[in-house]
C-alpha cells in the first residue's frame, strides 16, 4: 500500500524538503519586511514640517486695535535682544483682554508665535504675572 501521509499531512513534506538556503532566504525576507514596516511607521509619528514656534518674553511697546476687532497687532520689545517684534493676536480670549484693557502698553508678556509668510501669528500670549 502506498504511503498516504503526504496527502493528509502536507506540512510534513514541506518541512522535510526545507533546506538551509530556503531558511536563510526566509530570514532575510522577514528582516527586510520588519525594517520596512518600522521605517514606515516612524513617519506616522513624526509631526509634519511646519513653521517653528518661537518663544519670547518682552514688554509691549505699542498696541494696534483695528476697527473690525478680529485681530490685534502688538509690538513687543524682546527682553533678550532688545529688538521690536510685531505679533498678530487672533484668539478670542486674548482679544477680550485687550478690549477690557487688562493687557496694556508696558505689560511684560510671555508669548509663543509662528512665522508664516512673514507674519508672526501668536499661539500663546500671556502676562508673565498671570492673567
Amino acid at each position: 500500500m502506498q504511503d498516504l501521509r503526504p496527502l493528509f499531512f502536507p506540512r510534513v513534506i514541506s518541512q522535510a524538503t526545507h533546506t538551509k538556503k530556503e531558511s536563510t532566504v526566509r530570514k532575510i525576507a522577514s528582516v527586510v519586511i520588519l525594517f520596512t514596516v518600522l521605517s514606515l511607521s516612524s513617519f506616522v509619528f513624526v509631526p509634519t514640517a511646519s513653521a517653528e514656534d518661537v518663544k519670547m518674553v518682552g514688554a509691549i511697546s505699542k498696541i494696534e486695535l483695528p476697527a473690525d476687532g478680529k485681530s490685534v497687532t502688538a509690538i513687543l520689545k524682546d527682553s533678550k535682544t532688545g529688538e521690536a517684534v510685531k505679533i498678530v493676536v487672533t484668539d478670542e480670549l486674548t482679544l477680550d483682554k485687550f478690549n477690557d484693557k487688562r493687557i496694556v502698553v508696558g505689560d511684560e508678556i510671555r508669548c509663543k508665535f509662528e512665522t508664516v509668510d512673514g507674519i508672526n501669528t501668536s499661539k500663546m500670549f500671556k502676562k508673565t504675572a498671570g492673567c
